[in-house]
């Protein structure tokens, strides 16, 4: 057996399917996005700034937090985090980020339009990532469906943020 300063063989049986629990986290982190997009069109405009900021802080947050599972996924590559992998973490991390500074100094639709970039990039390139063996196996078969979620509530937020005259 070999020390720990030699290292390790691990072996291990990847699902192509999400784990009924992995899935249930997955989707519930996406409805407040969806829950803030519906609610600004049927609550009251005097709740529509706090649900719009609400509401794309949550994002921006949930795409720092996927860029930091695409690093910890890097770091069980046999010969270390790949360039793409590297490149899809401070993509999103920077989206996230970007988002949220925007959302805080009330640029709303460019913070609506950077987090939209976000998650259709993780619809596109995390299946390509776990078909290259880059990320976990049902991300193929989960991010697509999951980032349809963001991908159709962002755009009516920010049509919302578009037309109201609280965001101009």
């Amino acid at each position: 057996m070999a020390s720990e300063h030699e290292g390790r063989t691990i072996t291990a049986t990847e699902p192509a399917e999400p784990p009924p629990i992995g899935a249930l986290f997955a989707f519930a982190a996406m409805l407040p996005i969806a829950a803030g997009a519906i609610y600004l069109w049927i609550g009251t405009e005097a709740e529509s700034f706090l649900t719009v900021n609400l509401t794309l802080l949550w994002g921006g947050a949930i795409l720092t937090f996927l860029a930091g599972v695409r690093r910890g996924v890097s770091f069980r590559q046999p010969e270390g985090p790949t360039l793409s992998q590297l490149a899809t973490m401070l993509w999103l991390y920077g989206l996230g980020f970007a988002a949220i500074v925007g959302t805080v100094w009330a640029y709303t639709l460019t913070a609506t339009a950077l987090e939209l970039v976000g998650y259709l990039s993780l619809a596109v390139i995390d299946p390509v990532a776990a078909k290259k063996g880059e990320a976990p196996l049902f991300f193929a078969s989960l991010r697509p469906i999951q980032m349809a979620i963001p991908v159709v509530a962002l755009p009516v937020l920010g049509y919302y943020v578009w037309q109201s005259p609280l965001f101009g």
